[in-house]
């Protein structure tokens, strides 16, 4: 039997363990540490979600962090860091038709509304744009919009193809040349 931990202890880990710096920087320790504690946990998740990870704020908001944040830390560089990303955007769509977004603190916000900024869908991506325009953080819609613009431009994120095994078209092959491409 897999031992799935606390939606508190996900809470707990990213949001007082880690520094908000760590969220989105590469570091094989996070990455490390990440994986020993919450793979299990990911994976089982991955095939069932038990009602009490829908229940609360915090544990929709965990749940969430697991599906979107944790698998880029986990299988990084691999197609699997992508894998979940549906699921963590079928959470995020019922977390905020609860209001669960609204109950969060607004510095946690945001992950709630990445699952958005990571589709490769138009739709969601301007869903994104509206949900962090909420948040009035000048750097967060400076991503939101970043985001949706490569989508707008190319219909995915080229950065994605070459772990995914997709050729990369020649404009987005310029586009992947310029310093600073990609997320």
């Amino acid at each position: 039997m897999v031992d799935i931990v606390a939606p508190r202890e996900v809470t707990t880990f990213w949001f007082d363990e880690l520094e908000e710096r760590n969220w989105f920087e590469k570091n094989e320790e996070i990455d490390r540490a990440i994986r020993k504690r919450f793979m299990d946990t990911h994976l089982a998740l991955s095939a069932h979600v038990p009602q009490e990870w829908r229940e609360t704020p915090e544990a929709a908001l965990a749940l969430i962090i697991v599906f979107d944040q944790f698998p880029r830390n986990i299988f990084r560089n691999s197609p699997h860091a992508f894998a979940s990303d549906p699921l963590a955007l079928k959470e995020a769509t019922l977390a905020i038709e609860k209001g669960f977004d609204l109950q969060t603190p607004e510095k946690h916000r945001l992950f709630i509304y990445i699952p958005f900024e990571h589709s490769e869908s138009i739709e969601d991506q301007n869903r994104s744009v509206a949900l962090f325009e909420t948040l009035n953080d000048e750097n967060l819609m400076k991503y939101a919009l970043a985001h949706r613009d490569v989508i707008e431009k190319y219909g995915r994120f080229p950065h994605r193809n070459a772990i995914l095994g997709r050729v990369s078209t020649p404009e987005e092959e310029a586009y992947l040349a310029k310093p600073g491409a990609g997320f």
